[in-house]
């Protein structure tokens, strides 16, 4: 018999770990509560309790080239930042090329996930599944967690004195339409990715809108440098190499240079308090301020019956309709506390994906992270090296822990290092240090799929230099090591092609028709 791994939910990152698991030789079960797969991209008109939610008009916020999974490139006419009904249109026939379907139990949740009573010595969990009224219990020898973060909602309005306002408000996880704000003052509060999409859908049938950010932010478009997607600029090999080995003072002006060369961010309201927060991703923005349809302000002070005052502004402001885009709480209702321990949204994950105290490293938590880049490949890079350390072949498996009493010091440091590395995780600096290329570049190193520029350039100099000056695509990490796959280079070498197909689709009279 196989080893068995039971897979927690059906989105990118549960999809890509029941793929992996196959390529290992390991056999999953993927448990899905819903009736389909797809996670946060399978749009919902009505909202499903524990169930991410989605608005009809989310686009991806990184390219088609640097979101693929590596070993299967999205199709050359798919536009280049997808709708998320082809983003779900992708995942289907990932499940349907690799055969995934068959290993996927749907409308089954997961109710909880112990230690068997001999994990000490094997690591199994007991798992207890509920499907159609009905309790089952299994032992699986490892566990992989890909139930995502954007199921439960964080809305703080303890942060808000005298909360006594009497409009209409609501998470942005209940948003579908912007037909609720017609003819409307609109407040948004907080600035990330949604806040802003829901501002500027606001906007066009509002009376008003406006955004409380106590934050700010830096503010990229997906059309970015010569009409290039901003990630295909952006995640480079030398770009991260000038960002992670300059002095940070300088790579703080480099990127506040580089960021500030479409608009300056101050004259828009928008400049960030600290340095290193992840970029919002938008088109819209600059121009709906600069036409006044969206005003930017500072945190929010306090709710009045119906208006609003903010920090460092006297007067209060009118408001009808508040939506607090304020993100999501982590939570792991199917896990003890002593497994995995979440504190400030912030789980205690070895490289983001081992709990930092098992005797046995057979519990990985994939797609927790929030990278400067494509999750898809994250998670995917995750997958890999947790089958692989499931298996028994992952270098750096998180705790080494031996029975040996002897080693207990020398376990006890690797521990005290962990914790380390996971109060670093919590500062915001981390943003820098968790460059999503080094990321992907250390997970695959565990596994011996990091691509050697310099090997390259000895066998195959072309390829080299695209990988190096290039867009770090996924296929970079198909190029060798186990998982090699035979298409990583046509796929590399044509990826300009396909990002170009979508929309060269105008050929001017005399000119070539070809790329």
């Amino acid at each position: 018999r196989g080893m068995r791994v039971a897979v927690v939910g059906a989105g990118v990152s549960g999809l890509t770990a029941t793929k992996c698991c196959l390529d290992e030789g390991l056999e999953p079960t993927c448990f899905e509560q819903s009736q389909d797969i797809g996670g946060v991209w399978r749009y919902t008109e009505h909202i499903e309790a524990s169930r991410p939610s989605l608005y009809p008009s989310v686009i991806s916020n990184t390219s088609k080239e640097m979101s693929a999974f590596s070993d299967f490139p999205f199709p050359e006419d798919f536009p280049v930042f997808l709708p998320n009904a082809q983003l779900l249109d992708y995942l289907r026939r990932y499940a349907e090329h690799f055969s995934l379907r068959e290993h996927i139990k749907l409308g089954t949740t997961v109710v909880s996930i112990r230690k068997h009573p001999d994990f000490a010595t094997t690591g199994q969990w007991n798992v207890v599944t509920e499907a159609g009224g009905k309790q089952t219990s299994d032992v699986f020898d490892a566990v992989m967690v890909c139930s995502g973060n954007f199921s439960e909602p964080s809305l703080p309005l303890h942060c808000f004195p005298g909360t006594r306002f009497r409009g209409q408000y609501f998470h942005s996880r209940q948003y579908k339409h912007p037909d609720v704000f017609q003819g409307k003052r609109v407040l948004v509060v907080g600035m990330g990715n949604s806040g802003v999409d829901i501002a500027v859908e606001a906007s066009r049938v509002a009376a008003k809108v406006t955004i409380s950010t106590t934050r700010g932010s830096w503010l990229l478009g997906r059309v970015f440098e010569h009409g290039y997607p901003w990630d295909m600029v952006l995640n480079t090999r030398l770009m991260s190499l000038i960002k992670t080995n300059l002095p940070r003072p300088l790579s703080w002006w480099l990127i506040n240079y580089k960021l500030n060369q479409r608009f300056n961010h101050e004259n828009y309201g928008l400049q960030p308090v600290k340095r290193y927060f992840l970029p919002v991703l938008n088109d819209d923005l600059p121009s709906y301020i600069l036409t006044g349809r969206i005003t930017i302000k500072s945190g929010v002070k306090e709710f009045k019956d119906n208006s609003v005052v903010f920090h460092n502004c006297p007067e209060e402001e009118p408001v009808d309709t508040v939506v607090f885009c304020t993100g999501y709480n982590v939570s792991f209702p199917f896990l003890e506390e002593s497994v995995l321990r979440v504190e400030n949204k912030h789980a205690s994950l070895y490289k983001y994906v081992f709990p930092t105290h098992l005797q046995k490293p057979t519990l990985a938590v994939l797609g927790l992270i929030k990278p400067f880049g494509g999750v898809m490949p994250v998670a995917e890079m995750q997958a890999r090296w947790a089958s692989r350390v499931f298996k028994g072949r992952g270098a750096n498996v998180s705790p080494p822990v031996s029975q040996n009493a002897a080693q207990t010091g020398h376990v006890l440091s690797l521990r005290r290092q962990r914790s380390l590395e996971i109060s670093k995780l919590r500062s915001s600096l981390q943003i820098l240090k968790t460059e999503w290329l080094v990321y992907l570049d250390t997970l695959a190193s565990f596994i011996g799929a990091k691509p050697s520029v310099l090997g390259l350039l000895c066998t195959d100099p072309w390829l080299a230099l695209t990988v190096f000056f290039g867009p770090c695509s996924p296929y970079q990490y198909r190029l060798g090591g186990p998982g090699r796959w035979e298409g990583a280079r046509q796929a590399i070498l044509t990826q300009w092609d396909r990002v170009l197909k979508p929309t060269r689709t105008r050929v001017p009279a005399g000119s070539s028709s070809s790329f």
